[in-house]
């Protein structure tokens, strides 16, 4: 290594005084240094104290390799997890296009041949075109305008039908149910317009004021002691059923013992006097027989003429029913429209009411509540918990736009009867 350059000095003398003396004393050896080493620094890639933050400092992502021998010793990943973390050491297929083979004539490049004779650029403008750009995901849902194509007003155009084929019944045509034009009625007791998002009670925040909370969580042991009680009260019912059945078969048991000993010259308490004096009912006369028969006979003409009576008159007064049915209807869909109750703001979903949509039963709500050792001061220290599809699915249960329906795991096929119909032979031969 070759020694570091100094200044030039002469001799060392006790004194000289003057501006020549004080020129060639002059100590430059830190400059030197400082002059090299930025010399160095510059060699090596730059100085050090011009570069920024991200030119000397990197941040690693991708973690310490023997931490992760060490975690994958004590979790083993899964056989899936294995098989897709194989790499080949083939390289890929080149999925580049490849140039045509020509007739060896070098084309310039403003002719090349394009896929379909349009450019890229070109095609996804005739695309934007064609399916509206951008105004199509503005405008999916157009709840302000009317629909373009209503499935029910279908109208089936008349054909001529062939004489030959006049037995034949002709098409009807479509018509909307009538209950497509009602409004939904909830289930929910006391309300038939149930909000689709309910408002959240105040005890189901995550940190929630501690009166709220309290008072939820008292309402909900409540309930579910009430459901324990029910459940036990249950169970005991179905208990002494049980009893009663197994002491009415083992008394079975005793009468039919007793009954195969009389057999053999013993009478068991059952079979005694009273049941051999017995009278047996005795068979009518033919007399009484007729005299029956006149009276169900008479009962049913009296039923008849009534009913008769009846119908002549409703015939008489058939238009002061049919306003009547008119102002009926028109009240009814009033009702529908207008009348319907709104939801009131603590109304509980879970109070149903009596008469519900459909005959299965509708699922019970989580229990949206937060124990007293699960509550948390943050929120990033919260577990998600519930299911966003369960509750939108029993939401619209609740609303009534869908009846309560059991699971189908096994659909069953439809059983068809085939019969021969006669309407073949109602045919005529032209003369």
């Amino acid at each position: 290594m070759a020694p570091a350059a100094e200044a030039p000095q002469q001799y060392k003398q006790p004194s000289r005084k003057g501006k020549r003396a004080w020129r060639k004393n002059v100590d430059v050896s830190e400059i030197e240094a400082g002059l090299e080493n930025a010399r160095e620094e510059i060699i090596s890639g730059g100085i050090i104290a011009e570069k920024t933050s991200d030119a000397l400092f990197t941040v690693d992502t991708t973690g310490s390799g023997s931490t992760q021998k060490s975690y994958n010793k004590l979790h083993k990943p899964l056989k899936a997890d294995q098989i897709l973390g194989l790499r080949s050491a083939v390289p890929p297929v080149d999925s580049h296009k490849r140039a045509r083979v020509t007739n060896g004539i070098i084309e310039p490049s403003s002719k090349r041949q394009k896929s379909g004779g349009v450019s890229h650029k070109e095609y996804q403008r005739l695309r934007r075109i064609a399916y509206g750009g951008e105004t199509v995901s503005k405008d999916i849902i157009k709840t302000d305008a009317a629909p373009d194509h209503d499935p029910w007003g279908l109208v089936i155009a008349e054909t001529e039908q062939d004489s030959t084929f006049s037995y034949l019944e002709k098409p009807k045509p479509i018509r909307a149910p009538r209950t497509l034009k009602q409004a939904p009625i909830s289930l929910v007791a006391g309300t038939d317009a149930f909000p689709a998002v309910a408002k959240p009670k105040a005890g189901n925040s995550y940190n929630p004021v501690f009166q709220d909370w309290d008072r939820l969580l008292t309402e909900e042991g409540e309930k579910e002691v009430e459901a324990e009680r029910k459940r036990r009260r249950e169970a005991e019912l179905e208990a002494d059923r049980l009893n009663r059945i197994a002491a009415a078969q083992e008394e079975r048991d005793d009468i039919q013992t007793e009954d195969e000993s009389a057999w053999e010259g013993f009478e068991s308490e059952f079979e005694g006097a009273e049941w051999l004096k017995k009278r047996r009912p005795e068979r009518k006369t033919p007399a009484e027989r007729n005299k029956a028969k006149r009276r169900k006979d008479a009962e049913r003409r009296s039923k008849w003429d009534l009913q008769r009576k009846k119908t002549a008159q409703q015939a008489q007064r058939i238009k002061e029913i049919a306003r009547t049915v008119d102002a009926e209807t028109k009240a009814r869909e009033i009702a529908n429209s207008k009348g319907r109750v709104p939801a009131p703001a603590e109304a509980d979903d879970r109070i149903l009411r009596r008469r519900k949509l459909g005959k299965h039963f509708l699922p019970e709500p989580s229990l949206e509540l937060v124990l007293p050792d699960e509550l948390q001061d943050s929120l990033r220290l919260l577990k998600p918990e519930g299911n966003l599809l369960k509750d939108r699915f029993r939401n619209i249960l609740v609303r009534g736009k869908i009846e309560t329906r059991k699971p189908i795991q096994q659909p069953k096929k439809a059983r068809r009867t085939f019969t021969e119909k006669w309407t073949y032979k109602d045919f005529q031969i032209a003369t």
